[in-house]
């Protein structure tokens, strides 16, 4: 993929965000188990960080998708996942369907604001019974006079706990499951909506992710984004962006974690020589670097087809590069695992101790073979779009 002087200056800007913003707060942040989102946020907004590929009318760069994606791969180098995480729901995750759907008005109230980094976004899909089964959430939104009234729950939810506004994915009709749920934005302070709890994860602990009640809560039906019935449909294709959005932010957390072992075991002496000195070890880190080389190549490549279709005027991903981008999450999930394991075990019990980057990333990375569609998920997708799934038996 080409890079022109705008897309490093993008990279510089950021990296100098990380370096002075984040990364000297990175302990604290996960010793609270929370960072300051709207003060963050409105560091980033000032510098056109949350909004690099969205039109220059709502406050946005108006750059394409790429520039996005040196955006998530720079955040790669947060020493808290957890805030890059938090910092992609608010550019990359809540916002394109309101971006590519929403209203004019709807757009001045909420998106442009966010771009801005003044108010903080969420997005409401999962819930206890439903996280990569979407079809299967069970909140529901009825019309009552010039309103709709929502209730349900939503579980997992990255920046609930300091979020202005969802945007929620919820059945607004009795019909199938993949022609009955709206996207709806619902302003947090709404009567109605309870931050029941901060959840208390196994990593990513600076971002807060709550769990969400719906009790009768009731917004202007004008904050459907879209056309009602459609909010599968734009969920998926909220997905693209997630998934390559995702993967592209692994990539230099992975190099961090395989940098930061070849310096730790540089310096352990084991037998009278540096744990490095191993056959084993340096070939297995090279092996390694080779692979996460071969992730940002993908990533590259599913982005450019994205870009490409974009400036044909194509409002949807083709079934090419859902398939590209479902292979990215996939393959930075599993490489994830490979990498904090095989490097972890080369750090011997420093490895084993929780203030250990090696352990914080075993940690955090996990979630990637989780969140915006489980792996399996992913090969179902994958294998979909291949052609490879065996027909149904006739009744």
């Amino acid at each position: 993929m080409p890079f022109t002087e705008m897309h490093e200056d993008i990279r510089r800007t950021v990296r100098r965000v990380v370096d002075t913003e984040i990364n000297p707060n990175a302990d604290a942040w996960e010793e609270a188990q929370i960072f300051p989102a709207h003060e963050l946020f409105a560091k980033l907004g000032s510098l056109g960080l949350l909004g690099v590929h969205r039109d220059e009318s709502v406050g946005g760069l108006g750059l394409d998708y790429s520039y996005s994606v040196v955006v998530a791969e720079e955040l790669g180098r947060v020493r808290c996942p957890a805030v890059a995480m938090a910092i992609g729901v608010q550019s990359d995750m809540c916002t394109p369907a309101l971006a590519a759907f929403g209203s004019d008005e709807l757009k001045a109230q909420f998106l442009a604001p966010s771009i801005r980094g003044e108010l903080v976004g969420c997005i409401g899909v999962s819930e206890t019974g439903a996280g990569s089964d979407v079809a299967g959430i069970t909140t529901t939104a009825r019309k009552d006079g010039g309103d709709y009234v929502i209730s349900g729950h939503k579980m997992w939810i990255t920046n609930g706990m300091q979020a202005d506004w969802m945007c929620c994915l919820a059945n607004t009709s009795e019909g199938k499951p993949h022609q009955n749920k709206s996207l709806i934005i619902i302003p947090m302070d709404t009567k109605g909506v309870e931050r029941s709890k901060k959840l208390h994860k196994l990593g990513m602990w600076s971002s807060d992710t709550a769990q969400i009640f719906l009790d009768e809560v009731r917004v202007p039906q004008r904050f459907l984004i879209g056309g009602e019935g459609f909010g599968f449909m734009m969920q998926m294709a909220q997905f693209q962006e997630e998934r390559l959005w995702g993967a592209a932010n692994v990539i230099k957390a992975l190099e961090l974690v395989i940098q930061d072992t070849i310096e730790y075991t540089g310096q352990r002496m084991a037998f009278g020589q540096p744990i490095l000195a191993n056959q084993v070890v340096h070939f297995r880190l090279a092996e390694l670097q080779t692979e996460v080389e071969a992730l940002r190549a993908l990533v590259y490549r599913a982005t450019e087809l994205y870009v490409a279709e974009k400036e044909a005027g194509n409002s949807m991903a083709s079934e090419e590069v859902i398939k590209l981008a479902s292979m990215a999450k996939l393959k930075a999930g599993r490489l994830a695992r490979e990498v904090a394991d095989s490097c972890l075990q080369y750090w011997g019990g420093m490895g084993f101790m929780w203030e250990s980057s090696v352990a914080r990333f075993f940690r955090d990375g996990r979630l990637i073979s989780i969140g915006a569609g489980a792996d399996e998920v992913m090969l179902g997708i994958i294998a979909k779009m291949m052609g490879t799934l065996p027909r149904k038996a006739k009744a």
